[in-house]
């Protein structure tokens, strides 16, 4: 039947306002903490500090906007969102102190917040019942691509030009395009069933699916630090330059092979499986990727050993296996979190009632600010104190507490507060 298609035109639109959406956030991403270091000399624990608004600005707003998104018309709280988003893209271009761009920058947080939370309850509006696990799981593939693409432009538009001002009209122009997009939307009519009990914190969090948001949290942490530090741990720890771009694509190739093998699970329902499997690959890749600098070292050591006539053949083979391990964690890393985000979001989606679609999008978004905050935060600290190779140890400590919690408590959390008997 046309009603139960997958690639609807509506669903379509709802992605690649999404795409642009992300692509308007990553491209500006990796390059900030530079921006901040060149541009106004800010220090280590500063840039964790002003990165970090951002994030708290946005937690700050999503239990609202699952409110929001809830008791009212949707199209009307998606456009409003969207367009505070876009504008505030013209206010890095204006501010000319640190002091300004910090408050532009954790102000922006707040739209960013609520506009993921409407978009992606949005698409689910879109999607026929019978296929909205998946499409759920297939939704994610558009900040996939963005994050595949956006970094890797951003780094060659500052490297071609050295102007950051032109990155920002990138992303302004790009966030108005996907305004643009979701404005031809259109959404089934649907009665806005207002809840008319007293307000509770269950209207703003999820409180059914408060352990999925907890194990969330832990692996918001590791990316908060992975993306906010990775250029400046490459290059100081194991001397990688100009590899940040490559390291985002291949995290994001990884990401979309996941989410494309994934499908087939998550059609048949399998949510703890690609759950558990997806931590388990993350934690490989988050592991081997802590290890490089220890494998440099011993290649050091090896190679200091060694006569001249050896020394080129352990130079060539250490530089390899460096990289190789470099890149390599970078695909792990992305398999893992394209199997697991889906299965997380899902899992809160079906622990909630139908009317609280808003506030299960909202709840697994704002476990995984806390810890994308909570990450570029204390990472920052860390790495100011110890050192980038003391905050990635704790990404890994961090990431092995994650896979423990939920295989100790949350799956059988989960799978006693399921709401729907098609998912497992």
């Amino acid at each position: 039947m046309a009603d139960e298609r997958l690639w609807n035109s509506n669903y379509c639109k709802v992605m690649v306002a999404n795409f642009a959406l992300f692509f308007a956030f990553y491209v500006l991403t990796p390059l900030l903490p530079l921006y901040l270091s060149e541009h106004f000399g800010a220090t280590k624990d500063v840039i964790g500090l002003v990165l970090s608004g951002y994030t708290i600005t946005a937690l700050l707003f999503r239990p609202f906007s699952g409110y929001f998104v809830d008791s009212f018309p949707r199209k009307t709280v998606l456009m409003i969102c969207f367009a505070a988003f876009s504008i505030f893209f013209a206010g890095y271009l204006a501010a000319s102190t640190l002091l300004l761009f910090t408050v532009v920058r954790t102000l922006h947080g707040g739209p960013f917040g609520a506009l993921t939370v409407a978009n992606s309850t949005v698409a689910i509006d879109v999607l026929p019942s019978s296929r909205r696990t998946e499409g759920i799981g297939y939704y994610g593939l558009s900040n996939n691509l963005a994050m595949a693409i956006a970094p890797t432009i951003g780094i060659f538009v500052y490297r071609w030009t050295q102007s950051f001002e032109l990155l920002f009209w990138i992303a302004l122009v790009v966030a108005c395009l996907g305004w643009l997009t979701d404005a031809t939307v259109q959404l089934p009519a649907k009665e806005i069933q207002r809840n008319k009990s007293k307000l509770s914190m269950d209207r703003f969090f999820l409180l059914r699916g408060w352990l999925l948001g907890v194990n969330m949290v832990a692996f918001g942490f590791c990316f908060g630090v992975l993306s906010n530090y990775l250029a400046i741990y490459g290059k100081e720890q194991l001397g990688i330059t100009g590899g940040t771009g490559t390291y985002f694509m291949l995290c994001s190739v990884g990401l979309i092979l996941s989410r494309l093998q994934g499908g087939r699970t998550l059609r048949k329902g399998l949510l703890t499986h690609n759950a558990g499997s997806g931590m388990c690959i993350s934690l490989v890749g988050y592991t081997l990727f802590i290890l490089m600098p220890t494998l440099h070292s011993s290649f050091s050591i090896l190679h200091s050993s060694f006569s001249s006539l050896h020394s080129s053949f352990f130079t060539l083979h250490s530089s390899f296996f460096i990289y190789l391990g470099y890149y390599g964690s970078a695909l792990l890393i992305g398999l893992g979190n394209g199997h697991m985000w889906p299965a997380f979001q899902n899992m809160t989606i079906n622990v909630a009632h139908n009317n609280q679609r808003g506030t299960a999008n909202s709840t697994i978004l704002i476990s995984w600010d806390v810890g994308m905050g909570l990450g570029i935060l204390l990472g920052g600290i860390i790495a100011e104190h110890l050192g980038y190779s003391a905050a990635f140890w704790t990404v890994a400590l961090v990431n092995a507490v994650g896979v423990a919690l939920y295989f100790l408590a949350t799956k059988s959390f989960f799978l006693r507060r399921n709401l729907n008997d098609s998912v497992r």
